[in-house]
């Protein structure tokens, strides 16, 4: 899918990730204004943030949520070569991760 880009940058010894997520973050309340129905909720509920594959932020999240979201971590550590994974499971089911190198 492809939705999700990822950038890091090491500063004084931790490592500053940073994730654009392109979902358009539906909380079912917006009416569609062609067909004047409803718009159905779509929204990420788990984002996940591993390092080297162990996880070190688990993310719960709701409707509320604005579309194409913004995130920004702190790790302490990461090294150059390490791996960083991002990946979402949204309400519908549907799923997406990415993986960077930590340079």
């Amino acid at each position: 899918m492809n939705s999700i880009k990822i950038r890091t940058k090491r500063i004084d010894g931790k490592t500053q990730i940073r994730t654009l997520i392109s979902h358009p973050m539906e909380h079912g309340r917006n009416i569609d204004k062609n067909t004047n129905q409803p718009i159905p909720a779509h929204f990420i509920q788990e984002l996940t943030v591993k390092h080297n594959g162990k996880v070190i932020a688990s993310c719960a999240m709701g409707a509320s949520v604005s579309k194409d979201p913004y995130f920004a971590f702190m790790l302490k550590g990461g090294e150059p070569g390490d791996k960083i994974t991002i990946s979402w499971v949204d309400n519908l089911g549907q799923q997406d991760s990415e993986e960077h190198i930590i340079k």
